[in-house]
């Protein structure tokens, strides 16, 4: 455990150390605020329903965790430090669990930068708090389970940008899976089937003010799937 909070630690620092950090928070606080402030400030000061800003901030994570995880296994193939891990102390389940709790990390400031919506929505009459911290849970749990594919995404390939769009194209997949019949004029059997593979359409329940233990169940199943998929892949370099 000490092994693994060390990579962590480090990776935190590491996020601290660029400039792409910023650049991501600046992009996702910007976006998110503009649409805040034109479908609530500007149209519906007068409805305090945290779905409406919620809903629209939401898909600004497909842009954002790209860009927070795909330097997390890449650069370190581009800068060949991966031999030095590979030849620590620090086995690779370590490594990998570590680089992913530092996201998380990244990830809780994303989440407590989004509660200043809520917050400033309160001053204009009363707010449904319950279905606001529910909707932060789920916020949290599907931030989590886009950042271990964009980690998984990160060890594919020594080069980040390449990483990135790897990344948000496995999100954008699992994203849209919801709706995939209906664009593609596929069966509604096929629709249906795949309907609950959705990143997007477990999150419901959240918004509802429930906390559904299948829809937590199947963000943390993800979450752990690729994280299992990205030590497979790392472990496959080590011994090539």
């Amino acid at each position: 455990m000490r092994r693994l909070f060390a990579v962590c630690q480090k990776e935190l620092q590491a996020y601290l150390w660029t400039p792409t950090t910023y650049f991501a928070l600046a992009v996702y606080m910007l976006l998110t605020g503009l649409l805040f402030y034109t479908n609530f400030v500007m149209y519906q000061p007068s409805i305090l329903d945290y779905r409406l800003v919620l809903g629209d901030t939401l898909s600004m994570l497909l842009f954002v965790v790209p860009l927070l995880t795909m330097r997390l296994v890449a650069e370190e193939f581009r800068q060949g430090t991966d031999e030095l891990l590979l030849t620590s102390p620090v086995s690779v389940t370590e490594m990998i669990v570590g680089k992913f709790l530092a996201s998380l990390g990244m990830l809780l400031i994303l989440v407590l930068c989004s509660l200043a919506y809520p917050v400033v929505m309160s001053f204009y009459g009363s707010l449904d708090w319950t279905l606001v911290f529910t909707s932060v849970i789920g916020l949290f749990m599907l931030g989590a389970a886009m950042m271990a594919i964009g980690l998984f995404a990160s060890t594919l390939s020594q080069h980040q940008m390449m990483s990135a769009v790897v990344s948000f194209i496995i999100l954008l997949v699992f994203w849209m899976l919801d709706s995939f019949g209906g664009q593609t004029g596929a069966s509604a059997d096929l629709q249906q089937w795949l309907e609950p593979f959705s990143l997007t359409a477990r999150f419901d329940s959240f918004t509802k003010g429930l906390l559904n233990g299948a829809d937590v169940l199947y963000y943390v199943t993800v979450a752990v799937l690729f994280l299992l998929f990205s030590i497979q892949v790392v472990e496959r370099k080590r011994w090539r």
